[in-house]
């Protein structure tokens, strides 16, 4: 199993400016360097190897400085998001020439401590169209989106409205078949979560429990958070432990 991954790096970053105003989210520095390094070492970490970056604001500045990923032991590919933003879902559905049949889906301000290989093989033997991974909450890092099921199967996912039961969150790693995004209108904003909850209506979704927290710089906050767990060395002891179970 080796399932590229597209990561969205085509927002704004409002919430982080002024860092953002002269380049992308992924290029604000963690540790003294941008983010996106130490989330391509992460994935190639991982066993993975192959990244298509969605770029679209201030994405020539991101391509200039990641390149072809040989730099990180990665091939690096790039989708343009063109004159007009076209949302997370929008964005992948423009990538799936680069993508194949099957593919992750992270964001571009998230790093994902977790086990990319046996996520993906999870989702291959579903036998749905997209496997949301999940993480059990409870209101502490941010708004639980998720309801599951005794059985951990999702119930309910709903980010603007969430309900009294939700105790997970979207973690934000997702697994897909490119048939899901014929859902996704052509040329058109469209946001990944309403393709979530599309699938999930359609009994399409998969689900995947992660006991590794998340980290995020799509806030000061997250900026400070990730910064500490990187510089305690706890990354290394979770690298460590894939290499391991690799071997």
């Amino acid at each position: 199993m080796n399932l590229p991954v597209a990561i969205l790096c085509g927002g704004m970053g409002t919430r982080l400016y002024p860092l953002t105003q002269h380049r992308p989210k992924s290029l604000v520095e963690v540790l003294g360097e941008p983010f996106i390094a130490h989330q391509l070492r992460l994935l190639k970490a991982s066993g993975l190897e192959r990244v298509v970056l969605c770029i679209g604001h201030q994405g020539a500045s991101l391509r200039d400085y990641t390149g072809n990923g040989k730099h990180f032991g990665l091939k690096v590919d790039y989708s343009v998001d063109g004159p007009m933003l076209l949302g997370t879902g929008g964005a992948v559905r423009q990538a799936l020439p680069l993508l194949g049949d099957e593919f992750f889906v992270l964001y571009g301000d998230s790093y994902l401590p977790c086990d990319y290989e046996t996520i993906g093989r999870h989702f291959q033997t579903s036998g749905k169209q997209a496997l949301m991974t999940v993480f059990r909450n409870d209101r502490q890092w941010d708004t639980s989106n998720v309801e599951m099921s005794d059985g951990g199967a999702i119930v309910a996912y709903d980010k603007n409205s969430p309900n009294s039961r939700m105790d997970h969150i979207d973690y934000g790693l997702g697994a897909f078949c490119a048939s899901a995004f014929r859902r996704v209108p052509a040329n058109e904003r469209f946001d990944l979560a309403e393709l979530y909850r599309q699938l999930l209506s359609a009994g399409e979704l998969a689900a995947y429990p992660v006991k590794q927290r998340f980290y995020e710089i799509g806030s000061l906050e997250g900026i400070k958070e990730l910064t500490n767990f990187l510089s305690e060395g706890r990354d290394n002891d979770f690298r460590q432990a894939v290499s391991n179970r690799s071997r």
